[in-house]
């Protein structure tokens, strides 16, 4: 029996808990929730919503749609969010810790290991592990299709975007399909009408939110500048990141051609160990954001633990600087109409960004026979048509790479 919503007088008080509560309970949810974003956002409601109350129905709506409309990670923006307001700052730091900390602790893991995976057996394994990341953005695309471009404005940005992602040779392409997404958006996407939610109420002054919007701009800015000037290796990493984690509109796979664009087109990351980590990222609970850690582990091989844990902290930045920054004036942007019209005009055209990166790199460097398009199609249709966990279908995948390379190199 679900839950109603609560009335406005009986919505859970804010700051009426602990930081290590907070901790504990995330934790154990960053322990468990396998399946992405949505999937996580449905395991939160459970928790948050229904078994422990901490936020109200109404407020949990507005704090989703607030999170799915700013760029980032929505689900850790949304698990920060709650430790926000169940314990002030500190609360918000343990959420993220506790949901983020066990992912990031097994791609480290995996980071290490990757390296010493030869033979048939361990190409094999990296191979299928390539496939399964086939499987997760096609699926992830025709989802993001269906929802995102459900009309013919939508479809023709997300198609304008993927032409000039796939025909252009400047780094600066995605940021430009994705804002010619935003302003195509403003010109045709206002047919819509806007769909209130209840009130969300968070610790965070209008004077913080606005220094988090500078300091998010600041560092988007800033630090290509900095890079340059400085020619320091880590602020590149710093700034590939930050840069990334920033542009990230439409759910988690989309930092997937971001952060290609990034590693492996400079050469800090061959495009086999790239696509092996985001394979791997599928079989383990929590944010797949937790792929910069494994990014950052591999692109500073004399320096593993420290590349990792700066590009865990850098390509999360910006998702949370610009929720602090939105939080105190959500209530009323969302009620404009241009702001609506721009994000439906983005999120059309980050669809077209993930359905050329689906072909290039994806397709091109990975399905190369027969056996391969049949274990990617295999991990497709299980996903959308059988809606099986992640860990089921890279199982599928990487014992279907293993085998194909014991065969043959018999």
């Amino acid at each position: 029996m679900s839950e109603q919503p609560l009335p406005r007088s009986a919505e859970p008080r804010a700051g009426a808990g602990s930081a290590a509560e907070v901790l504990l309970v995330f934790l154990r949810l960053g322990l468990t929730c396998f399946g992405g974003p949505i999937a996580h956002i449905g395991y939160f409601r459970d928790e948050f919503v229904v078994r422990r109350k901490w936020i109200g129905e109404r407020a949990y709506a507005d704090l989703v749609g607030l999170c799915q409309f700013l760029p980032g990670p929505a689900s850790s923006q949304v698990g920060f969010s709650i430790g926000l307001m169940r314990a002030g700052y500190l609360g918000a730091l343990a959420a993220w810790t506790g949901f983020t900390l066990p992912s990031a602790i097994a791609m480290i893991l995996f980071a290490y290991g990757a390296t010493g995976l030869h033979g048939p057996a361990g190409q094999g394994l990296l191979h299928g592990l390539k496939l399964t990341a086939v499987a997760i953005v096609a699926q992830a695309v025709w989802g993001m299709a269906r929802s995102l471009c459900p009309d013919r404005e939508r479809a023709s940005i997300a198609l304008v975007a993927a032409l000039i992602i796939l025909f252009s040779t400047s780094s600066l392409a995605q940021i430009a399909a994705i804002a010619l997404g935003g302003v195509a958006g403003m010109w045709l996407c206002r047919g819509e009408p806007f769909t209130g939610f209840g009130p969300v109420t968070m610790p965070v002054s209008k004077t913080a939110g606005v220094i988090a919007l500078a300091a998010f701009f600041v560092l988007l800015v800033g630090l290509p500048a900095l890079r340059i000037l400085t020619g320091s290796f880590g602020i590149a990493l710093f700034e590939a990141f930050y840069r990334s984690g920033a542009l990230v509109f439409g759910g988690g796979h989309v930092v997937l051609p971001l952060l290609r664009e990034a590693f492996v087109t400079p050469g800090w990351v061959s495009d086999d160990a790239f696509l092996a980590g985001y394979g791997a990222a599928q079989a383990v609970p929590g944010p797949l954001f937790t792929f910069g850690a494994y990014l950052g582990a591999v692109s500073s091989p004399e320096h593993k633990l420290a590349g990792a844990a700066l590009g865990l902290v850098s390509i999360f930045l910006p998702g949370i600087l610009i929720l602090l920054g939105t939080l105190p004036f959500w209530a009323s942007l969302r009620r404009r109409a241009g702001a609506q019209a721009m994000m439906r005009g983005v999120n059309a055209a980050v669809v077209g960004l993930l359905g050329a990166a689906l072909y290039d790199p994806l397709w091109t460097t990975t399905v190369t026979d027969r056996f391969d398009f049949a274990v990617a199609l295999a991990g497709f249709v299980l996903f959308t048509v059988w809606r099986a966990p992640p860990l089921i279908v890279v199982a599928m995948s990487a014992a279907s790479g293993v085998l194909a390379g014991i065969l043959a190199a018999g």
